[in-house]
């Protein structure tokens, strides 16, 4: 990489938020449909589990562009977005797609900041932790950041998208996230609600595949070997930490093993830790990679923790947003575009169903099965937020 590119990758405010890969960002842009939808890409995650954060962006018919979900303003990042505006006219609307996402958050005030012409629209129920704090106060430009309409009609995009906004109260916060519909191209646009996991490492995790082959490994002791099977194997199961944080497949070594190991590993640097890596993947875990990939699927953490909170709201919001005849969903990561439906996007949602006639969930088996005993830490962690008074019974609501 030349001196340039690696100064147009810098990210000032990494320490802001200390996530991969820190203070330098690459960015990619890929066109989705010719002179109209972009997205742009950069590598995103934490202790190497690294997946696509993205930003899509999108034509008005009337000139101008409307950004959703805005990721790191980098120089690159600002670069290709100029290369657009020079053609197609300037960045009109800024949307800020989500309240509870802090990795997007974080990226709004200062994207904003570079393109001064641009309106900031953000989904309501915004907060901040562990003080609540006017959103000029985190940086959102004051005079032009203002809150989505809760009727789609009313917003001044209104002749080119619809939406419906998903709003659930947390005790401790809100998760909020808009849906957004380009009715000319047929594309819905979601931040975090549903996702596609594919079967290979996408290009923006591949052009620093170091964290493939740190997940590759079956030991310390490992080499660090560079080629396609590791690059796959890493990116398979870093899929499983990113969406399970602790996948049942995946067992913990013993201290006394753990520095063992790191003394004799042929890579001690920093960069890989010191040499500790105190994973050991069990026979069999390729069973729960391929119960995820390449299907629409609802995030473990928000199927098992988030959504139940409010299971009516989110019927509600899926059946509404089924309602529209789209062809393509445009997530805010893993995959994109996926090629999809609003059948298949409402089958996503009927896990929360508690009267849903569906079989895969009646006699859960095969992928079900698996899925359900990889979430059982989140299922932990949400009995233990329950208990300390941080989150409330699904029950709840």
């Amino acid at each position: 990489m030349s001196i340039n590119n690696k100064k147009e990758q810098k990210w000032g405010w990494w320490f802001l938020l200390p996530l991969y890969p820190y203070n330098r960002r690459a960015t990619i842009r890929k066109e989705v449909l010719k002179d109209q939808i972009w997205i742009f890409e950069q590598p995103h995650g934490l202790l190497y589990a690294v997946v696509p954060i993205r930003m899509t962006v999108i034509k008005l018919e009337e000139g101008g562009l409307l950004v959703y979900c805005p990721i790191a303003p980098t120089q690159e990042c600002v670069k290709l977005v100029k290369e657009l505006e020079a053609t197609h006219g300037k960045i009109k609307y800024i949307i800020h797609s989500t309240s509870s996402g802090l990795e997007h958050k974080i990226f709004v005030p200062p994207f904003a900041r570079r393109f001064p012409h641009a309106e900031i629209y953000c989904v309501p129920s915004q907060w901040t932790f562990p003080l609540r704090l006017p959103l000029s106060w985190v940086g959102f430009p004051l005079h032009r950041t203002k809150f989505l309409p809760v009727d789609w009609r009313e917003s001044p995009f209104a002749k080119e998208f619809e939406y419906h906004i998903l709003d659930i109260d947390l005790t401790q916060g809100s998760f909020s996230e808009v849906a957004m519909y380009h009715k000319s191209s047929r594309t819905l646009l979601v931040t975090d609600t549903v996702i596609n996991v594919p079967e290979k490492p996408p290009e923006i995790v591949q052009q620093n595949p170091f964290p493939l082959l740190f997940h590759a490994r079956e030991t310390a002791r490992d080499e660090l070997m560079d080629n396609e099977f590791n690059r796959l194997k890493g990116w398979q199961r870093i899929c499983l930490f990113a969406l399970y944080f602790r996948p049942s497949m995946i067992d913990t070594v013993s201290i006394k093993q753990l520095i063992i190991d790191a003394i004799n590993a042929p890579n001690r640097s920093r960069r890989n830790y010191f040499g500790l890596f105190p994973f050991r993947w069990l026979s069999g875990w390729q069973l729960s990679f391929l119960a995820i990939r390449n299907r629409l699927l609802v995030a473990p953490i928000l199927e098992s923790l988030i959504l139940p909170q409010a299971s009516k709201k989110v019927l509600n919001w899926a059946n509404l947003v089924s309602l529209w005849n789209f062809e393509q969903i445009i997530p805010a990561h893993f995959d994109a575009p996926i090629k999809s439906n609003a059948l298949e996007f409402k089958k996503a949602f009927t896990f929360i169903d508690k009267n849903s006639t569906n079989p895969y969930l009646l006699y859960p088996s095969g992928d079900r099965q698996i899925y359900l005993k990889d979430a059982n830490f989140i299922q932990i962690l949400e009995k233990n937020l329950i208990r300390l008074g941080i989150a409330k019974h699904p029950n709840c609501e």
